[in-house]
């Protein structure tokens, strides 16, 4: 099984980013900025989400990160898979934050049982293809239009989806160019996937001593 251990946001204060990311969502090392000049216009091709027990949580975590100078993209509402928002972080990433619940069951934590980055890619099948042959294993798969890959306990839930849908459903424009200011870190090895997204292994994401 091949998973994700991190994912390394490009951002222009890492400083700032850290202490965003840890005061809205802690998600313990799971993100890590690093400074970058790359640019980027528009929609950079990608969304991470959190998948959390209930509405309640949903709103917590929401709050937080829009005191923390998240801005609302979709407010959260309910839908026919559950109910969710996504916001933008100051950084300019996409976060859904969402629950296939609808009503509560229990008081609200913080508590975040997945994080799932979707890339949006040109073609699904084709790029299906691509990550099989580098190890993953597909563990949903929804013809042309979605897959999800196996993944550990603990590790970032890799999914595929078509990028103006993925677009549409964080609720942005699909356009945009540049640089996606994301790398992925994991134990697949280093390259480079047919959309552009870049893969490294631990040791070269550490910075150079």
């Amino acid at each position: 099984m091949t998973n994700i251990d991190s994912v390394i946001l490009d951002v222009t204060d890492a400083d700032a980013a850290a202490r965003f990311y840890r005061t809205a969502f802690d998600l313990d090392g799971l993100v890590v900025p690093r400074v970058s000049d790359a640019p980027s216009t528009g929609f950079r091709g990608f969304t991470l989400a959190l998948t959390v027990a209930q509405p309640s949580t949903v709103d917590s975590l929401v709050a937080t990160a829009v005191e923390a100078g998240a801005t609302t993209i979709k407010p959260a509402a309910k839908s026919l898979w559950g109910y969710g928002a996504v916001v933008q972080a100051p950084d300019g990433t996409l976060w859904k934050v969402a629950t296939s619940a609808k009503k509560d069951t229990g008081p609200a934590t913080r508590r975040v049982d997945d994080v799932v980055l979707l890339l949006g890619v040109a073609d699904v099948a084709a790029s299906k293809r691509f990550y099989l042959d580098q190890g993953f294993t597909a563990a949903k798969s929804f013809g042309r239009m979605y897959v999800e890959f196996a993944t550990a306990p603990g590790s970032i839930t890799l999914a595929l989806y078509r990028r103006r849908a993925l677009a549409k459903t964080a609720g942005v424009s699909p356009e945009g160019t540049g640089s996606h200011r994301i790398a992925i870190v994991g134990d697949a090895g280093a390259f480079t996937d047919p959309d552009g997204f870049a893969w490294l292994t631990a040791a070269s994401a550490r910075p150079a001593a």
